[in-house]
């Protein structure tokens, strides 16, 4: 069992930057793929950001390549979500998910289905 625990999210400034954490309990998170997925009100849910079990390859959904950076410490259990440039648009509810594999979050976007999900952390960028 893996459960994960969102934080950081809040009220940022068009333009500004926030930092998410998910911090993972649980004796194999080295095992798992993680990513985070967001919800817009009245949007569907859309994948964001992926990172394999061991942090050697990442991956972006189009929208924030370039401006957002995934990671994780495995040492610390913890994932991570720098998001920088913030837009209006980008106002929702973050969710961290574990899952076995990178490969088809890639394909599958906001239709992937982790084995693991957090409870969510809401991020509001105002204009």
């Amino acid at each position: 069992q893996v459960q994960l625990v969102e934080s950081g999210g809040g009220l940022v400034q068009a333009g500004g930057s926030l930092r998410l954490s998910c911090a993972a309990s649980g004796r194999t998170f080295s095992s798992y793929a993680m990513g985070w997925f967001r919800q817009a009100a009245g949007k569907e849910r859309e994948f964001v950001a992926g990172v394999s079990r061991s942090g050697g390859r990442s991956f972006y959904r189009d929208p924030v390549k370039g401006r957002f950076t995934i990671s994780r410490d495995n040492a610390k259990n913890t994932v991570y979500l720098q998001m920088n440039s913030l837009k209006p648009e980008e106002t929702a509810v973050y969710y961290c998910a574990a899952g076995r594999g990178l490969d088809n979050w890639e394909t599958r976007g906001g239709y992937a289905q982790p084995h693991y999900w957090g409870q969510g952390t809401r991020v509001t960028v105002s204009s």
